[in-house]
């Protein structure tokens, strides 16, 4: 049986908010089979579980926010793509404020995080989302056209396309293809850092948002060039920090996937249309679980190495 899998033991980090500047204390906690990631404001007068679905998601601008009533978590997508590529079916996040703490800007840190605690398979098949025929969403015309969808695909595989006229960014591959069936996350896409250029820092910080931002948490980039002294990751950090972001984005389906994601120009909001348009058209997918892991997708059966 290709199992769920939750942490052996619970692991803690300190941080701020990218947006909100404030000092947050993250616990992340094992779950039983079938809990699913709940993140848990603990720092309300009564406790607020929120459960990720896709219809979870209330708020798209710069991140992705979960919400249960009043209760938000803003910027949950870098964590949820760390569970997402280690193949975390059940967690309980303990959150001490409304947003997930940014780190080093990428999901090396929450890799690390969810490694360190150990990852333990439990007595439970892990369900699978199989995408049985195209689903795709687009938005505007001619130039300001972009898009995502899904198709069918034994595996799990993402395809991204972006389109920045930067110099810096122009510089760069600007579209990127990962398989996790052949690739490696933690290696090809999880050191991606979330880029911001200085006009746009300086009017979000006006607008009270970016207040966590900086160059030891972003790629940080003024008319011509990246600002930062240690440069790029990778050749193509840009591209891939958006194959990162759409993992963590399509995690908020509550179970991985078995399609073929591609996109051009998209973000969290297309990604989350595209989760709501699947879950619309019952015919367009199935849950599928796999008695004998041999039979399943290559990737998905083993554990990923802790470093």
């Amino acid at each position: 049986m290709l199992a769920q899998r939750t942490l052996k033991s619970l692991t803690k980090a300190v941080g701020v908010g990218l947006h909100s500047g404030q000092r947050v204390e993250l616990t992340l906690r094992p779950a039983a089979p079938d809990t699913g990631i709940v993140f848990r404001r603990v720092d309300l007068p009564v406790p607020v579980d929120i459960v990720i679905s896709a219809l979870a998601v209330t708020d798209t601008r710069l991140a992705s926010t979960i919400s249960s009533g009043q209760a938000k978590v803003h910027t949950v997508e870098h964590l949820m793509s760390a569970c997402a590529g280690l193949g975390i079916d059940n967690l309980y996040v303990d959150i001490t404020a409304e947003e997930v703490p940014i780190l080093d800007g990428s999901a090396s840190s929450f890799v690390f995080l969810l490694q360190s605690a150990g990852i333990a398979l439990q007595g439970a098949p892990k369900r699978f989302v199989r995408v049985l025929r195209p689903v795709e969403v687009q938005e505007g015309e001619g130039a300001a056209k972009k898009w995502a969808r899904l198709t069918p695909y034994a595996g799990y595989k993402l395809s991204f396309e972006i389109d920045f006229d930067h110099p810096a960014v122009d510089s760069t591959g600007q579209r990127v293809e990962f398989d996790i069936g052949s690739g490696s996350y933690t290696r090809d896409i999880a050191r991606a850092r979330t880029f911001g250029f200085t006009k746009d820092v300086e009017m979000m910080r006006a607008s009270g948002l970016a207040l966590g931002g900086g160059l030891d948490n972003a790629i940080v980039m003024d008319d011509y060039k990246v600002l930062n002294s240690d440069g790029l990751r990778y050749n193509d950090e840009f591209v891939k920090h958006k194959i990162l972001d759409a993992m963590g984005d399509l995690y908020l389906l509550g179970k991985p996937l078995l399609a073929a994601y591609s996109a051009f120009r998209s973000g969290h909001g297309m990604n989350n249309k595209l989760l709501r348009a699947l879950l619309a058209h019952e015919d367009a997918y199935e849950v599928v679980t796999f008695e004998d892991e041999k039979t399943a997708p290559h990737g998905f059966a083993s554990l990923a190495r802790a470093w």
